[in-house]
């Protein structure tokens, strides 16, 4: 009987390993973190930052799973929601420069003038979005 648990153990880890490594692989791959490490003129700390991704998402694994929670961490959770806002957002952004949504959108509509507007107003409509579902609970 206990063998059966170590073999579903082993599975269940090295599932959750294969589909973490492919996302972390996918967010690497998207150019998300250089992207970030290039604008802010920290490249020399690029390997930093994949780590504290990699890090970030075992920790908030662990912490969903198990239900731990932080004391005294509820005064943080804004800040919190607004990083990984950004995060996820530069994210979206990230997925649509490397599909070139908006080179073939663009040329598709023949749209030649307004398009800082049209990504603008995306950005504000997923923020607007995201109020209202967070505070309504829709």
């Amino acid at each position: 009987m206990w063998i059966s648990q170590i073999i579903m153990a082993i599975i269940g880890l090295s599932s959750g390993a294969l589909v973490a490594g492919g996302l972390f692989g996918f967010v690497v791959s998207l150019g998300v973190i250089s992207d970030f490490a290039d604008r802010s003129k920290t490249a020399d700390k690029i390997r930093l930052y994949e780590d504290a991704v990699a890090l970030g998402a075992v920790l908030g694994n662990v912490f969903y799973l198990y239900q731990i929670a932080i004391p005294g961490f509820s005064f943080m959770t804004g800040i919190f929601g607004i990083f990984a806002g950004v995060f996820v957002g530069c994210w979206a952004m990230a997925l649509t420069e490397v599909l070139n949504v908006f080179p073939i959108f663009t040329r598709r509509f023949k749209i030649t003038k307004g398009i800082a507007y049209i990504i603008l107003s995306i950005a504000i409509g997923k923020g607007v979005g995201s109020v209202i579902y967070f505070l309504l609970g829709w």
